[in-house]
């Protein structure tokens, strides 16, 4: 258990590295600045051709802690419409927009999705797990966009009607994927899949980091009652988190005597992979993760 925990502090490691994307801009398109990869993929989904989109966060990067640079807030105060995820996730955002102080729209993506908490605490931000919200938060978006620019709003509207197709699509085979799997006994690297698993039925034992944010730190009481759980549950594996340092995860499945997903298998809970990769879009991020989760759970 020593070396369990020694790497207690060192668990809820982000990062704070981000770094914005943003494609070239061009005269008569909507100038729109995203949070997280996840919105910039919505926008750039139902937008197509007619929005310019700066994402300030790169992808597989952790959207919990975040300095603002000041390309970031050039770009914030420019945009006509403004993307963020809400919820809490990007609380470094709100002092960027008060700097910024833009003249476009901002855009909460969470408005009207159903929040989960935790013991009626602090609300779960991690909504686009569930490809039903994500329904709803490019629904809003959409909407944004169409005000923006008017003259665009069929064009955004037929992207947005085919977008919401697939996504339901999505949704059914997952849904059809993990009814299957005999054992549903989910461990993460940290608390960002609750809505996934309560949307397809998964049990979750716990996480690693037993916490929304994965920056929280990593207690030795924690350590002990995963550990203990993971054994008396009949857990077969703890999944590591592409944007987390896998260490932790690594010695407490060792000490429980399971095996862990990381590398090429780990999870992505708070962001996309890179362009190429297999979690580069938020369709890809889903299917993903479920065949890790279904090829090392049945």
């Amino acid at each position: 258990m020593a070396a369990v925990t020694a790497l207690a502090l060192l668990a809820g490691c982000g990062g704070g590295a981000g770094g914005a994307t943003a494609a070239p801009t061009g005269a008569g398109r909507i100038q729109v600045v995203t949070t997280t990869p996840v919105l910039t993929d919505f926008v750039r989904t139902i937008g197509g051709p007619d929005v310019d989109v700066y994402s300030v966060l790169r992808p597989n990067v952790d959207p919990h802690d975040y300095e603002a640079t000041p390309a970031d807030l050039e770009a914030v105060a420019d945009a006509d419409v403004i993307v963020k995820n809400g919820v809490g996730l990007e609380k470094w955002f709100e002092d960027a927009i008060a700097s910024a102080d833009p003249k476009g729209t901002i855009v909460d993506a969470s408005t009207g999705v159903p929040l989960r908490s935790e013991d009626g605490g602090e609300a779960d931000p991690h909504i686009w797990q569930d490809p039903r919200n994500a329904q709803m938060m490019v629904a809003g978006i959409a909407r944004a966009l169409e005000a923006a620019d008017p003259a665009k709003a069929a064009a955004i509207e037929e992207r947005t009607a085919a977008y919401t197709t697939e996504l339901q699509s999505l949704d059914a085979d997952v849904a059809a994927q993990l009814a299957a799997l005999p054992n549903k006994k989910l461990v993460t690297n940290h608390d960002a899949f609750g809505y996934y698993v309560a949307r397809y039925g998964l049990d979750f034992v716990g996480a690693v980091v037993p916490s929304f944010d994965s920056q929280a730190e990593l207690s030795q009481r924690d350590i002990n009652d995963l550990v203990a759980a993971v054994k008396a549950q009949g857990v077969k594996a703890i999944f590591s988190e592409a944007s987390l340092p896998p260490k932790a995860a690594e010695a407490i499945a060792k000490e429980a005597g399971v095996k862990v997903v990381e590398g090429d298998g780990a999870l992505y809970g708070d962001s996309l992979g890179p362009a190429g990769g297999d979690a580069a879009t938020y369709i890809d991020m889903v299917e993903h993760n479920t065949k890790v989760i279904v090829d090392n759970l049945r």
